[in-house]
């Protein structure tokens, strides 16, 4: 997996609740740009690091072959082959693609989490938490609103 260290902007958003500052990703926008093509639902989440409200995404009954990308940049994400019903009714999964993502840690909830985002647009993603099944153990917990369906 592919750690991504985040400024000090990016760090602070969620306490300061502005939006994530333009970092050295490969795709960049401005707050405007960002907030034209995205729904408020999924600016929330993807640039101020929400979360969607469990069992609200249709991703999360997705099951046909194909892949998932980032809503923000289309970069591919996750692949179908990993998917897997955690309960959760967030759609899940047990590893992302090779360089697709990074992670750092969040504490908002007064425990250490492992978040996750688009490596090229710093997109908030959602979790990895360590209860997944084999053969990673891991379970990718992802806001639906920030994937977009591509089928095989």
């Amino acid at each position: 997996m592919n750690r991504r260290s985040f400024t000090l902007g990016a760090l602070l958003a969620p306490l300061t609740g502005r939006a994530v500052a333009a970092e050295p990703f490969e795709v960049t926008r401005s707050d405007d740009e960002w907030r034209a093509m995205l729904t408020d639902l999924q600016y929330r989440v993807m640039r101020q690091e929400g979360t969607e409200r469990a069992g609200t995404s249709a991703l999360n009954a997705e099951k046909r072959a194909g892949t998932f990308l980032c809503r923000g940049c289309d970069l591919p994400l996750y692949s179908s082959q990993h998917k897997y019903d955690s309960r959760t009714g967030w759609p899940s999964f047990w590893q992302a693609l090779p360089e697709a993502i990074g992670t750092k840690t969040d504490r908002k909830l007064l425990i250490a989490r492992t978040e996750c985002h688009c490596r090229r647009c710093g997109s908030h993603l959602g979790h990895i938490f360590n209860d997944g099944p084999k053969p990673t153990g891991k379970r990718h917990c992802i806001n639906g609103v920030s994937l977009k369906f591509l089928p095989a």
